[in-house]
């Protein structure tokens, strides 16, 4: 039998919703440069490889055209296979080596609890071309770890926002969050979207690495530490998150498996 290849769609619990990513539980060890092709062939913002240890699992991040040291959406996707085709049995905790550090997925009824390291952020100075990049007004803009993180002054333009990618990709950080607080009348507490045209991904439509910068952002400005959050892209999902201070945050979401198929 050849490597088998299940897509999920993370962050929802709706087929075509949410952010998809492959994942691929691999028998044994394979090189970079195969991962790498598998995951510019599957042609989403992740692709996921993991591979069995002692008491879990290695676990790899690849994009279309660069791996990265963090992703959500692959992370809860890659729980999600885990249990769903017994490679753990439900009360188990997924356990994740990677190249952020131990991360844990544990099952809570039907969501999915990742357990992942705060990304905070430092005030920033808007560099050459950025107005011109993002292409709408904004009420300030800091910086951390992942990239830059915008505060705009309502959802209509978060999700109204087209930016100028061949602009953003001549900026010196690689990824943007743009995010505002929901309406009064709204059942979640914040909005954003998450671009990184440098990575080969102009719109990530669910980006649970950005919610640990939007996590400790959003705490301090709402005096609160527990959030129901949306990404507004076009395909659009919904993420818990929890920051009750500290060095972690916990990111809920839902997952639903799409297609499996078997790589000849």
């Amino acid at each position: 039998m050849g490597q088998i290849i299940t897509q999920v769609d993370a962050f929802t619990n709706t087929q075509f919703a949410g952010n998809p990513a492959c994942v691929c539980v691999l028998p044994a060890p394979q090189d970079d440069d195969w991962m790498q092709n598998i995951a510019r062939e599957m042609n989403l913002s992740e692709t996921a490889f993991l591979l069995k240890q002692d008491d879990g699992f290695n676990l790899r991040w690849f994009t279309p055209v660069l791996e990265v040291p963090l992703c959500g959406h692959a992370t809860l996707a890659s729980a999600h296979v885990l249990w769903s085709e017994g490679h753990l049995s439900p009360d188990q905790a997924a356990r994740f080596y990677t190249k952020s550090g131990l991360l844990i997925a544990k099952r809570l009824d039907e969501w999915i609890e990742l357990d992942f390291p705060v990304n905070r952020s430092q005030v920033a100075i808007a560099p050459p071309q950025f107005d011109a990049a993002l292409g709408i007004p904004y009420i300030s803009i800091v910086q951390n770890s992942l990239g830059y993180l915008i505060e705009v002054e309502s959802e209509e333009l978060v999700r109204q926002i087209k930016p100028n990618f061949q602009l953003l990709k001549t900026l010196p950080v690689s990824d943007f969050i743009v995010t505002s607080l929901t309406h009064p009348d709204s059942n979640y507490d914040f909005v954003s979207r998450f671009f990184a045209p440098s990575q080969g991904i102009d719109e990530d439509p669910v980006t649970g690495a950005a919610h640990c910068c939007l996590a400790y952002f959003w705490r301090d400005r709402l005096g609160k530490d527990e959030f129901l959050a949306y990404q507004a892209s076009s395909r659009g999902g919904v993420v818990k998150v929890q920051y009750p201070g500290g060095d972690r945050v916990f990111l809920g979401g839902q997952a639903i498996t799409v297609l499996r198929g078997e790589l000849i």
